[in-house]
């Protein structure tokens, strides 16, 4: 059973950093992708940046470019997201995403397994 759990969230002020983790089980990681979305009160889940397990696809949603980082650490089965000169905009609950090619990186519906989010919260 795959399980993703994500961690690192919580209160920062505009312009702080966070990182957030997305640990992975249950399953092997060929020929997969994790990804990152968010989803503010109110509004449609969107994409946030997305990683091959290989690390050789990276993409990021245009808003966070220059901003935020992708990685992963393969043996630790664990993806990251590192997020600097946060915005109140940014507050939102993240979560991460696995799915086997093909897929789209930037469509939710795309992945096969999803995590249950982690809370970001930037104060102005």
């Amino acid at each position: 059973q795959v399980q993703l759990v994500e961690s690192g969230g919580g209160l920062v002020q505009a312009g702080g950093s966070l990182r957030l983790s997305c640990a992975a089980s249950g399953r092997s990681f060929i020929n997969v992708a994790m990804g990152w979305f968010r989803q503010a009160p109110g509004k449609e889940r969107e994409f946030v940046a997305a990683i091959s397990w290989t690390g050789g696809t990276v993409r990021y949603a245009d808003f966070v470019k220059g901003r935020f980082t992708i990685s992963r650490d393969s043996a630790k089965n664990t993806v990251y997201l590192q997020m600097n000169n946060l915005k109140p905009e940014d507050t939102a609950i993240y979560y991460c995403a696995l799915g086997s090619y093909p897929l789209t990186l930037s469509n939710y519906h795309s992945y096969d397994y999803g995590g249950q989010g982690t809370q970001v919260t930037v104060s102005s």
